[in-house]
């Protein structure tokens, strides 16, 4: 029977695999913004989509260029479910050597979060307050034209990230810093 992990098993098996806090940071934020967008777009799987997020970039940290190769190779002799292990090799599509596109909302999710979470991340870390609370979508939208800013962050991956999912960007922007904003409390998810 195919392996679905915990949310304790999934992060774990990302310290493991990563000791950089900002690695860290990055993996729970992301989790914990599928994990919003899983309440209204997959209610029940709230779990499943946050352990997604969790585990997405668990290759990463050490293996930076066979990203979204290596982690094929760390979870398939685990037996992890291969819906999972789809949906989490799906966020390098165009940018890595993978070629499974994301199909699936939660894919799509993730694959639009992924590069718009570090690009929020960043901007809030240079804001005065250092806090997502106060962060608007007319900030972004600032911190999204300036290629110069957080220039690692792809601007075209957001882009296509909306389009898959059928939204228009000040949406995609308003969505997820709202789903930040929902557990801002937990403050060393999202600075780095």
């Amino acid at each position: 029977m195919a392996w679905i992990p915990t949310y304790d098993e999934a992060l774990t098996l990302l310290q493991s695999y990563n000791q950089e806090p900002f690695h860290l940071a990055h993996a729970r934020t992301v989790s914990g913004v599928l994990r919003i967008f899983a309440r209204e777009m997959d209610p029940g799987r709230e779990d499943y989509w946050a352990v997604v997020g969790l585990l997405h970039d668990l290759d990463f940290e050490r293996f930076p260029d066979r990203h979204c190769v290596a982690v094929r190779e760390i979870l398939e002799p685990l037996d992890i479910e291969p819906a999972m292990l789809r949906a989490i090799v799906s966020h390098g599509w165009g940018m890595t050597q993978t070629d499974a596109r994301p199909e699936h909302e939660m894919e799509k999710v993730l694959f639009a979060c992924d590069e718009l979470t570090g690009l929020i991340g960043a901007a809030v870390i240079m804001r005065p307050s250092k806090s997502v609370m106060d962060f608007t979508t007319k900030s972004l939208k600032k911190k999204f034209k300036d290629k110069r800013f957080a220039a690692g962050c792809s601007r075209d991956v957001i882009s296509q990230g909306a389009e898959m999912l059928g939204w228009e960007l000040p949406e995609l922007f308003d969505r997820t810093i709202a789903a930040m904003q929902s557990f801002a409390p937990d403050r060393d998810t999202f600075q780095a």
